[in-house]
C-alpha cells in the first residue's frame, strides 16, 4: 500500500507543477495587460491633464507598474 501511494504522488507531481506554471503565466499576462492598459490611458492625456492629476509624463510607467502590482497583490 505504501508503494502505491508513493507512485501516485510521483505521477501527480509534474501535473501540479505544470498547473502552477500555467497559473503563473496567466497571472503575469493579466498583470502585463493591466500595466499596458494603464500606460496607454495615461499616455493619451495631455500634459495639462496630467499636471491637473499631479503627474508628469515621466511617471507614467512607474505608476502603471505599481497599479498592476497592487491589483494582483490581493
Amino acid at each position: 500500500m505504501g508503494v502505491a501511494t508513493q507512485q501516485t504522488a510521483l505521477r501527480s507531481a509534474p501535473a501540479f507543477g505544470l498547473a502552477s506554471m500555467i497559473e503563473t503565466a496567466k497571472t503575469r499576462f493579466a498583470r502585463y495587460r493591466a500595466y499596458r492598459q494603464t500606460v496607454n490611458e495615461l499616455s493619451e492625456l495631455s500634459d495639462r491633464e496630467l499636471a491637473d492629476l499631479g503627474l508628469h509624463r515621466s511617471m507614467i510607467r512607474r505608476l502603471a507598474m505599481q497599479a498592476a502590482e497592487e491589483q494582483f497583490a490581493r
